[in-house]
């Protein structure tokens, strides 16, 4: 298959999810895996917060993200999908060479079923959280460091784990068990990207051999 039908804009990306409760380091190994030659990160997340505060979908994003509960799927899927275009045709991002990391979608089982026609998920990177109130401690210095004043109160972090147990949590019951693979959040960085990497170093050997 030619490049330029491997990024038309319906092509099936090749992903690698990377999945887990706030707080738990999905941002921090995306980004560090995203700067590996063959990888693209994009987290939703960023995606929001780069969207147009004055606008009325950056308004309406934001008023969810400040209660600690989840932009509607309709809206992220729209934000996504925009997102991913501009990243083609700007040239950051090419389905043929890179494999894509998604941080933050799926957040719920029905958009699992509404990214179906443009990903291909090839794993599943789960990290998990044996200490939930680390994950509040980090979330809490992450929202202080970044300037998100509000997202520093424990009440919002405690509603995202709620929101994130409730909603979230039942999307690895979408895929199946062989796709999942269980890693360690609450470790050192490096230790924690060391896992990723055995899991993923056989994917990006089978996707650049092609």
């Amino acid at each position: 298959m030619s490049q330029a039908a491997s990024d038309a804009p319906h092509s099936r990306y090749k992903s690698l999810l990377l999945f887990g409760a706030p707080g738990v380091g999905k941002g921090t190994q995306g980004e560090v895996l995203g700067k590996l030659p063959g990888f693209h990160h994009c987290s939703t997340g960023d995606m929001f917060r780069q969207l147009d505060k004055t606008s009325e979908l950056g308004k309406l994003c934001a008023s969810f993200g400040a209660k600690g509960q989840l932009v509607p799927d309709e809206v992220t899927i729209r934000v996504w999908e925009e997102g991913m275009r501009f990243r083609i045709s700007a040239g950051l991002y090419s389905p043929a060479r890179d494999l894509l990391i998604l941080d933050g979608l799926p957040r719920t089982v029905a958009q699992v079923a509404m990214i179906e026609k443009h990903v291909d998920v090839q794993k599943v990177i789960h990290l998990t959280c044996s200490n939930p109130e680390e994950m509040v401690r980090r979330l809490k210095l992450r929202a202080i460091k970044s300037g998100r004043v509000d997202d520093a109160k424990e009440e919002v972090i405690r509603k995202r784990w709620e929101v994130y147990q409730a909603e979230t949590q039942p999307v690895l019951n979408c895929y199946a068990r062989g796709l999942i693979a269980d890693v360690e959040g609450i470790d050192t960085p490096v230790n924690v990207l060391a896992n990723i990497l055995a899991v993923v170093r056989p994917l990006y050997d089978a996707h650049t051999a092609r």
